[in-house]
């Protein structure tokens, strides 16, 4: 071996990142952390300005550029995938939303066998020791002031969101004043990874201030081709960095390469469902086969609208603009690019069967698709939404013994009785708000789908054919006790069941999909695993109380405007 270290982490993205700065933070352990992306440079415009964040998709230099295999439920479409190739990971290219997810998603991961330390009560904490939550009152107990993450609120003070938030009133809905706070369900401004108008990505907020410290490596343009083992034991990898092979020793070894890569990584390394192992060419070094099982994501349309007044951001798609509004930014970072504009949208019930909210809306002040394809109008706007807790379950399987190949991914979309009727709820819940009065000065038609879209048939028909991924892919590499035969991880060590000084720690370790978006969900995850990697007693428990449906009045933690 001709490197050794007492903890090697792969993966510089948002778990990583955290892991490489808490993990060395007491100078006892040396800690080296290995990306196969590259740096993550400040000069860097489509990482660093927020309204870049179209951009750096698609492109070799920043995406792994991930695809589905054919989906047998929307009509065989390969649905694109992008995953950060940079140091930072995904939170390096995301739409820098900052979303806790609903406190009874943590009850339902408590609930499950083994996992009574990951209810809402446990994980809260480790929420508020991550943030600085610029937006909320500091004697805001349910939020963080002192963290790493700064969070910017809002500000939301284009005119379509203060209509979209009044036109959710008016449907019937409520006001909250944090999403992240005491009451999600409702319609209000959202927290941001953006700070003095650029991009606060985990590696920004935790790794870059951590690698000064001698016990800590971190190298970019590392691909890790394998786990070495030791009988049941990770002694080791082997990586590739410019154009040699390296095998580095360590005392144990973390994965936090992320929903598709960890699960990958672990079946090239021989750890899976042995038969299949067999079936690509791989010796079996433990049959566990609930790894790349349990994949989950979340689903979203664009129901875009004309505007038929000019208070759209629409113009500032024009590149005859950009220059300018490039210039304002690199000098001041203000104006249209200061901002990822997912500044505000709403939480919501669509039926009576569901205790919390399963539909989750982002108002753009703008219609474009994340491949830059504009909408056909001088002024315009769109609303994202997609149900938040599908029952689909899909699956990730290496093709071949070839690292560099990407993995078979089905993620089942729409396969479920539950998930078709969710959507066709999604849409005639945003169109039902869309009508209210609130709206009707700013909203000139629906572009898309357009009025001829209308039955069950129709709207399904529809999403099979436009719908994207939100880009929550996880719950791969699940947490479970080891009578359960899918479950991966220990959730009280995070250790591979059966296996030695191997964990992971990312999105593949979350049982189930929140209901938001996970960036956030996957910092929390890292920061309490630092502590039980590192034999900390665990923070207190902090037993808050949250808004519940039928529990709490429906003004509960309300606000009115």
């Amino acid at each position: 071996m001709s490197e050794a270290y007492d903890i090697v982490i792969v993966g510089g993205g948002s778990a990583g990142s955290i892991l490489g700065d808490r993990l060395s933070a007491d100078g006892e352990k040396s800690v080296l952390v290995l990306e196969a992306g590259r740096s993550d440079y400040n000069w860097d415009l489509l990482i660093q300005m927020p309204a870049a964040l179209p951009f750096p998709a698609g492109k070799s230099l920043y995406d792994w550029k991930y695809e589905s295999d054919p989906e047998p439920y929307m009509n065989g479409r390969r649905v694109k995938h992008a995953r950060g190739k940079v140091l930072g990971g995904s939170s390096s290219i995301n739409g820098m939303i900052y979303q806790r997810g609903n406190p009874m998603d943590y009850e339902r991961w408590g609930a499950e066998e083994g996992m009574e330390t990951w209810d809402f009560a446990h994980c809260l904490p480790y929420f508020k020791r991550l943030e600085n939550a610029l937006g909320s009152p500091k004697d805001d107990e349910m939020r963080g002031h002192d963290g790493p993450v700064k969070l910017e609120r809002g500000p939301a003070t284009n005119p379509l969101f203060e209509a979209f938030f009044q036109a959710g009133v008016e449907a019937g809905y409520a006001r909250t004043p944090d999403v992240n706070g005491f009451r999600q369900e409702g319609f209000g401004p959202f927290d941001k990874h953006v700070y003095k108008g650029q991009r606060l990505s985990a590696s920004r907020a935790y790794l870059h201030p951590a690698m000064k410290r001698e016990n800590l490596t971190v190298k970019t343009r590392a691909f890790v081709k394998r786990i070495d083992f030791d009988g049941k034991r990770a002694k080791g990898l082997t990586y590739q960095r410019n154009g040699r092979t390296h095998q580095v020793e360590a005392g144990e070894v973390i994965l936090s390469g992320g929903a598709i890569n960890s699960p990958q990584l672990l079946q090239l390394s021989g750890v899976g469902d042995a038969e299949h192992l067999r079936s690509v060419g791989i010796e079996p070094v433990h049959d566990l086969p609930g790894v790349g099982e349990n994949l989950q994501d979340h689903l979203e349309v664009y129901i875009q609208h004309a505007c038929p007044i000019p208070v759209s951001e629409q113009p500032n798609l024009n590149k005859s603009r950009m220059p300018w509004i490039g210039l304002q930014w690199m000098v001041g970072r203000t104006g249209p690019a200061a901002t990822s504009h997912f500044e505000g949208g709403g939480f919501v019930r669509s039926n009576d069967d569901v205790e919390y909210p399963n539909l989750m809306f982002h108002l753009l002040p703008l219609a474009v698709r994340y491949d830059g394809q504009k909408a056909p109008t001088d002024h315009g706007f769109q609303v994202h939404v997609g149900p938040m807790y599908s029952d689909a379950r899909g699956s990730l399987k290496i093709r071949s013994k070839d690292p560099k190949e990407h993995p078979s991914m089905v993620y089942n979309y729409l396969s479920t009785e539950q998930d078709r009727r969710e959507w066709v709820e999604a849409v005639r819940v945003t169109r039902n708000i869309m009508a209210q009065p609130a709206m009707k000065p700013y909203n000139a038609g629906e572009i898309s789908p357009g009025p001829t879209v209308q039955t069950d048939e129709e709207i399904l028909e529809w999403v099979k054919e436009d719908a994207e991924t939100a880009l929550h892919p996880c719950c791969t590499a699940k947490m479970g006790p080891e009578s359960d035969p899918m479950a991966v991880i220990d959730p009280e060590t995070l250790k591979v069941h059966g296996l030695e000084d191997l964990r992971v720690v990312d999105a593949s370790s979350m049982p189930f999909v929140t209901n938001g978006n996970i960036h956030a969900p996957v910092l929390m995850l890292a920061e309490k695993a630092a502590d039980i990697i590192r034999g900390r007693k665990p923070l207190e428990p902090n037993h808050a109380d949250y808004y519940r449906h039928g529990v709490h009045s429906p003004d509960a933690g309300t606000i009115t405007k």
